[in-house]
């Protein structure tokens, strides 16, 4: 992700649910007085939902209006990107690849996907 959109990185404590949330929201923290939702950045992508342990970790996120923590398993690198380095994502047909995934790079380690936060709230959420 955009490292413009990140606001901090903290290790995973506990949350509380929010009642009648979707699948992906595990639930919500407080940062310093203000309540945020988590998201489980994996579940939301269409992987298995993620179970906190000691690696893991919130990226707390300004998406549009909304300050966010999204759950990871953790953060490994930063990796500075130009536009240029940017390749478009394979078209796998699906909708929801598309919306999450701005394009990938290659590295010596292997591809990443760039994501794109914009989608990770439904449209309702921050219209």
């Amino acid at each position: 992700i955009d490292v413009m959109s990140v606001r901090e990185i903290r290790g995973w404590g506990d949350s509380t649910s929010l009642p009648h949330a979707p699948d992906y929201v595990h639930g919500m923290i407080n940062l310093r007085g203000a309540v945020l939702p988590v998201v489980d950045l994996g579940s939301r992508l269409g992987f298995p939902r993620t179970e906190p342990d000691g690696s893991s970790v919130v990226v707390v996120t300004q998406i549009h209006a909304h300050v966010v923590g999204l759950l990871v398993d953790a953060v490994c690198d930063i990796l500075p990107l130009t536009e240029d380095m940017i390749q478009a994502a394979p078209d796998v047909g699906s909708a929801a690849a598309r919306d999450f995934v701005q394009g990938v790079i290659t590295t010596d380690d292997g591809i990443v996907s760039v994501l794109s936060l914009s989608h990770v709230l439904p449209s309702e959420a921050h219209a």
